[in-house]
C-alpha cells in the first residue's frame, strides 16, 4: 500500500503539466494580438513574433495594404486568418525575385497562380518553393497567425 502512495505521489505533479514546446493560442488572444501592432513606415505590414520552436516559428501579422510575393525555400506556412478579408495569390510565377535571407525570395508580384478569398477562420497550408502573396483592396485590413514549418 506505501509503495502505491509513493507511485502516486510522484504522478501527481504530472498531472495537468505542459509538455515541452507545447504552446495555446485562444482565438481571443489572437484577436486581441492585432491591435498592438503597429504599422511602422510605408510597409504598412507588421508583425509579432510569438513562439520559437527551434527550426518552426510561430508569428501574427497585420496587413493594411497588399503584400510582396514571397517564397520559402525549405518552409511551409500555415496560415490561419484571425480577423479582415483579403487574397491569397499563391503557385505562378514570382516576377522578379530575389534573395533577401537564406531560404527566402521575395518579388514585386506573381505572374499567375490561383487566387483564394481570405476570411476569418480561413486555414491556408503553402507548401515550400510556392510563390505567394496577399493581396488587398483599397481600405481593406487582415490579421493572420502564420505557423513557418521547417519541412
Amino acid at each position: 500500500m506505501k509503495s502505491k502512495v509513493i507511485g502516486l505521489l510522484l504522478v501527481l505533479p504530472l498531472v495537468g503539466a505542459e509538455p515541452a514546446g507545447y504552446k495555446y493560442w485562444s482565438a481571443a488572444e489572437l484577436k486581441s494580438l492585432a491591435k498592438p501592432l503597429s504599422i511602422k513606415g510605408d510597409a504598412k505590414t507588421s508583425r509579432e513574433d510569438l513562439a520559437d520552436f527551434g527550426a518552426d516559428h510561430a508569428m501574427v501579422v497585420h496587413r493594411e495594404g497588399s503584400g510582396v510575393a514571397e517564397l520559402h525555400e525549405t518552409e511551409s506556412d500555415l496560415m490561419v486568418i484571425v480577423s479582415g478579408n483579403g487574397e491569397l495569390v499563391v503557385g505562378g510565377t514570382m516576377r522578379d525575385g530575389k534573395t533577401t535571407a537564406v531560404g527566402e525570395v521575395r518579388g514585386p508580384s506573381i505572374d499567375g497562380g490561383a487566387r483564394q478569398k481570405l476570411s476569418p477562420g480561413d486555414i491556408v497550408h503553402v507548401p515550400p518553393k510556392t510563390p505567394h502573396q496577399v493581396l488587398l483592396g483599397a481600405g481593406a485590413q487582415i490579421t493572420y497567425f502564420v505557423l513557418n514549418v521547417k519541412e
